[in-house]
């Protein structure tokens, strides 16, 4: 008997959901890298390097010390009866770690919690997100969830109703929302952002795509905005972000705020505002926006992304869908206790009178400088190169440089039956072993090319990725010059 499963008779929403971030060059990078380990030095690199995920931990990046050793004494509590415990740990970790575990149904990290997180954690972070905003906070509103991504698909999926209902998303976009909208089977309603602007966000031209949707019969439910932006970089003026919330609230829309980069900054002129400081600031209360605020442990100068932790706040939404909601996240029945705990950690981190406190800002400040300067040093070097622009990375963890490709360059992708930005990329990883994802896998402007790279390999390797990157980029150039 023939196979029961077969491609073409999957869930189409499945074959119409793409993921750039760890497509088809990923999965070449890593035959590569298996290349490597079985025959050493027949490439012409001796290492790959994952510029193409905002994964810090992976390339070197070492854990917040405070953040590790709370964790270690909440699953490993025994060690708390030890003497010698206090001469390995700090004083406010093992009282952070008790306290912790006062809060847990039975102290054990290997338990369920309640399905929207352990109700002390979420009150941490109330607490924190009240201290960050000056507005108050509602544990009862905050769900944990393993990262920010799962909750971006719950939303979509308490939304999505059919095909034509519509989320207006950025592009270029992070692509879990054109994937996420797939898979729900809905629309994306693109809004382009401004590149000659430094990456700006016009709500008059969202107006108008707002309009066109609704003019072919879409429904639009909803409008994400990532601030800081990824792929993009820039960091929101507050007076920009101002203007969004009132256009939510006069277009009927749901403001989904993926702020996962809150803490990555690298410019003096620009600060990062939550967007529910803004929609407290405008005097909006419960009946005047449904917002939904992402956070995750992955990012900021913390990097904990295997640990996947993180949360979303609702705020505007009925008791009735509130209730929904619950449900699908009971469905899941909670996340994972050490994400939870990250998360709490994240937005309460050490006091400038507790012990570790010296420590913790010494690494937070020089992993959030060294970070400043390593994307500084890539958009210097990329604007140097032929054909290539880039726009200042003001925040998150990447640069998405535009480049101009010569012709000859696009026939042979055309021949090779690759998108443009695509085909450069795949050329870069068999020569440097440096992967990046091309631009089509985050939406551009028609006719423009980009790649996105990762500011995240260590200061020390920066150098050489730039040389590296310089040497291919000038060859490459040179064997397509028109």
């Amino acid at each position: 008997m023939a196979a029961t499963v077969a491609v073409d008779n999957l869930n189409p929403k499945v074959l119409k959901c793409e993921y750039a971030v760890r497509g088809e060059i990923v999965i070449h990078a890593q035959r590569l890298q298996e290349q490597l380990k079985t025959q050493p030095g027949s490439l012409p690199f001796d290492e790959i390097l994952y510029c193409n995920i905002g994964n810090p931990q992976s390339l070197g990046q070492q854990p917040v010390t405070f953040f590790r050793e709370v964790l270690a004494l909440c699953d490993h509590p025994d060690l708390l009866q030890r003497e010698e415990i206090k001469t390995l740990f700090s004083a406010d970790s093992i009282s952070r770690a008790k306290q912790i575990l006062a809060m847990i149904p039975g102290r054990a990290t290997g338990a369920y919690s309640h399905s929207q997180g352990i109700k002390g954690l979420r009150d941490a972070i109330a607490s924190g997100i009240a201290s960050r905003d000056g507005f108050p906070a509602n544990a009862d509103d905050i769900f944990l969830t393993d990262g920010a991504s799962p909750g971006v698909h719950l939303m979509m999926q308490l939304l999505i109703r059919n095909e034509k209902d519509g989320i207006l998303v950025p592009i270029p976009q992070y692509p879990l929302y054109s994937a996420s909208i797939a898979l729900h089977g809905g629309a994306l309603v693109p809004y382009y952002l401004n590149e000659s602007t430094g990456w700006g966000l016009e709500t008059s031209d969202v107006k108008k795509q707002l309009e066109d949707a609704r003019s072919r019969g879409i429904n639009v439910r909803a409008l994400v905005v990532i601030n800081p932006g990824n792929p993009t970089g820039q960091v929101l003026a507050e007076e920009n972000q101002y203007d969004i919330v009132k256009f939510c609230k006069n277009e009927g829309l749901v403001l989904l705020a993926d702020e996962v980069y809150q803490e990555n900054i690298y410019v003096d002129n620009k600060k990062f505002h939550s967007f529910k400081k803004i929609v407290r600031s405008l005097g909006y209360g419960e009946e005047d926006l449904p917002l939904v605020s992402y956070q995750s442990v992955s990012k900021g100068y913390y990097g904990e992304c295997g640990k996947r932790g993180g949360y979303f706040e609702i705020t505007g939404f009925s008791a009735p869908v509130r209730e929904q909601i619950y449900k699908i996240a009971s469905v899941n029945l909670c996340s994972n206790i050490t994400g939870q705990i990250l998360a709490s950690l994240v937005m309460n981190p050490p006091k400038a009178s507790d012990e570790s406190y010296a420590s913790y800002k010494a690494e937070k400040d020089g992993i959030l400088a060294s970070l400043a300067r390593r994307a500084k040093a890539l958009e210097h070097a990329f604007n140097k190169l032929e054909g290539i622009t880039c726009n200042e990375a003001e925040g998150a963890m990447y640069v998405f440089p535009q480049i101009c490709l010569p012709q000859k360059a696009i026939e042979a992708a055309k021949a090779a039956n690759k998108a443009p930005d695509a085909f450069y990329a795949l050329r870069l990883l068999e020569s440097t072993g440096i992967v990046v994802v091309p631009g089509s896998g985050f939406g551009q402007v028609p006719g423009t090319w980009h790649f996105r790279c990762t500011i995240l390999p260590q200061e020390d390797k920066i150098p050489a990725v730039i040389s590296r990157f310089t040497v291919f980029h000038e060859a490459f150039m040179s064997e397509y010059r028109d």
